[in-house]
Formats: C-alpha cells, sequence, structure tokens
C-alpha cells in the first residue's frame, strides 16, 4: 500500500512538473547581488587615493541569484512552482565551492565537495542547474577542477572517484578519462592548440596530460622540492606557451613551458608576510599576464604582474565583502572579470577587473 502512495505521489509531482513547463512563465535573470542604484559606488581595490584596479562585481549563491517576476505569472503557474518545488528539499545553494569556470555562452560552473555536484548558473537560459553524476549513474563524491571545452562540454575532476568526467553540453555523462591512472586529480586544464588536458595529481606528485579521447600522453614531475617536482601539487592555469601550476605543499607556484615541461620560473615564495605563500591553491591569469594566487589560510587573492612581482592583495577573514573564508579556486572569464571560490563562506565572488589605463 505505501509503495502504491509513493508512486501515486511520484506520478502527481510528474505531472505538475511537465504541465509547469508547459504553461508560460516569466524568465529569470541571473542577478549578482549588486542594488541596481545609479550612481552607487561600489567597493574598488586599491582603496583612494590609489587608481583602483577592481571593483566588487557582485556574488553568486544559488538559487536566489536568479530573480523572476512573478507578477507576469500566471496563478497557475504560480501554483504549479510551488507545488513542484514542496517535491525537491535539496538545498539549491553552494555548500563548499571549490574552483569556476565560464564557458562561451557565459555559463558559470562551479564544483561544490558539499554538495558533491557541478552548480550551473545560465544567465541564457534563466536557470540554475545542479549537475550530480559524474559517469553513467555514478555520482560525483569530490569534484574538484573545471574546465569547460569549445564545443560546449566541460571536464570535471573528481578526486575521490580517482577520473575526470566529460558532461555534455547537457549535462549528460560522457566516458570519463584517467580511470586507473590518477589518484588523486584536482587541477585541470585544456590546451587550446590540440585539446589535450592536463590534470594535477595531487598524491603521485605530478601532472598528467591526456588526449580528449583518454590516450595518456605523458607525466610530468615527481615529488621534491627541486624545480620542476612537486608536492602536493593542486590548481593549475595556462596562458599562452605557459603552464602554471599550485605546488601547495612547497609553497610556490612553478611555470613551465607547456610543450617541455621545462622549469621556467615562479611565482611567489614561502613567508608570512603578505604578497608570500604558506597554502597556495587557485591560480589563474587576465589579459594583461597578471597572475592571480589564492592564499588559503590567510583568506587572500594575492595579484602578481607577469614578471611575478608582487602587486596587491583582496581578502582577509570575514563575510564582508572583499573577505573570504578559506578560498580555493579563482578564473577570470572574457569578461576580465575575476571569479573567486569563497569556499566556507559558500559563494563565489566576482571582481571586475579595470585594467591598467584607468
Amino acid at each position: 500500500m505505501r509503495s502504491g502512495a509513493t508512486a501515486a505521489c511520484a506520478l502527481f509531482y510528474l505531472a505538475m512538473a511537465h504541465a509547469l513547463t508547459g504553461c508560460q512563465s516569466a524568465p529569470a535573470r541571473l542577478h549578482y547581488g549588486i542594488a541596481d542604484t545609479p550612481g552607487q559606488v561600489r567597493a574598488m581595490w586599491p582603496p583612494a587615493p590609489e587608481i583602483p584596479r577592481y571593483q566588487f562585481a557582485g556574488q553568486l549563491t544559488g538559487e536566489p541569484n536568479f530573480v523572476r517576476d512573478e507578477a507576469d505569472d500566471g496563478a497557475l503557474v504560480r501554483f504549479f512552482r510551488w507545488v513542484v518545488g514542496l517535491a525537491d528539499t535539496r538545498p539549491k545553494t553552494l555548500q563548499r565551492p571549490q574552483a569556476v569556470a565560464v564557458d562561451a555562452a557565459g555559463r558559470i560552473f562551479v564544483t561544490d565537495v558539499g554538495r558533491a555536484a557541478v552548480y550551473v548558473f545560465d544567465p541564457v537560459a534563466g536557470e540554475l542547474r545542479i549537475l550530480e553524476f559524474a559517469d553513467g549513474l555514478r555520482r560525483f563524491v569530490n569534484p574538484i577542477g573545471i574546465v569547460s571545452d569549445p564545443d560546449g562540454s566541460t571536464w570535471v575532476a573528481d578526486a575521490e572517484l580517482g577520473l575526470v568526467a566529460h558532461l555534455a553540453p547537457g549535462g549528460d555523462t560522457l566516458p570519463p578519462l584517467g580511470e586507473g591512472v590518477l589518484t588523486r586529480p584536482t587541477g585541470i586544464v585544456q590546451r587550446k592548440d590540440n585539446g589535450h588536458l592536463i590534470v594535477a595529481d595531487t598524491h603521485a606528485h605530478a601532472l598528467f596530460e591526456f588526449s580528449p579521447d583518454g590516450t595518456l600522453i605523458r607525466r610530468l614531475g615527481q615529488r621534491g622540492h627541486e624545480p620542476g617536482t612537486f608536492n602536493y601539487p593542486t590548481f593549475l592555469a595556462i596562458a599562452g606557451d605557459r603552464l602554471y601550476v599550485t605546488d601547495t605543499m612547497n609553497s610556490r607556484v612553478q611555470i613551465l613551458r607547456i610543450d617541455s615541461g621545462e622549469f621556467l620560473d615562479t611565482v611567489g615564495r614561502r613567508g608570512l608576510y603578505v604578497g608570500e605563500l604558506v597554502r597556495p591553491k587557485g591560480v589563474a591569469t587576465d589579459i594583461d599576464g597578471n597572475v592571480y594566487v589564492v592564499e588559503s589560510l590567510y583568506d587572500n587573492l594575492l595579484i602578481y604582474n607577469s614578471q611575478g612581482q608582487f602587486l596587491m592583495p583582496i581578502g582577509g577573514n570575514g563575510k564582508e565583502v572583499g573577505k573570504f573564508y578559506l578560498p580555493s579556486g579563482v578564473a577570470v572569464d572574457g569578461l576580465n572579470r575575476v571569479l573567486v571560490s569563497d569556499t566556507f563562506n559558500g559563494r563565489v565572488v566576482l571582481f571586475q577587473y579595470l585594467g591598467n589605463s584607468h
């Protein structure tokens, strides 16, 4: 009797969902939580009287970022949306975001280890999607690194599953790569010249390069402290012919020539002063060659120029604008926005890069 009632409830909710999709509904828009007040001055860095280089551009937390004008919806649509909402009690806000990627369509992908899923903030469709499956019926367990492919698909490194999941543009799973080779994959980037994926394997203290069909091309590095060796590498970034590797437990970011793996330089050094590194994680670069490094332990986003010289920090511990709590990943999108995964504050914070000409 109970199973019959459960089935009946499931059919009811399914019918409601189909009815909702068939009704005319007001489109939602992605809002970054900034008040639309003309003339409002947003926080900037560095503060006056210095010339500002970065401006607060909002934050992402989940479903609350999608604003819908309910007045444009009919009563039936509002009722159906309320009923369907009763069937899904899972949290639709970020829990412990790790890394960020932005595709050519402007969709923002966020890996979340708290929810064991990938959040997709889609400004075109006006919706938040939560992708929970890594390979067939296997769910994500510990998704960390993420990168969008030019073909519209997405690659996600799951540290616990020991593979790189491949998700089709619509979210369906495709054959993964690296299973049986990778032990704890974390960071991931994709080469523009040949589409190869480079993965940081934290427990192997090495980098692995794969072709998109899963063929292992090469392994770079081993455990050590010398240049070109790693001690628990995590996040990666590519700029031109340079590969940036966050060598976390060596408290540095190494720069390698992407084709040969030759060591070129480092960004940051171990130390306790602002601008120095203790537990670096996310790394990214912008159009001017600036390098962004997340110093997780001290809750800072550190900014260096293309020569590795320290320029300025944004951060400090807290929940206020410009503060973080154990942040992890960082990315720069096509709009010159710097996106930081503020992990234990459960949000992604955006900063608009204003460039060097302002």
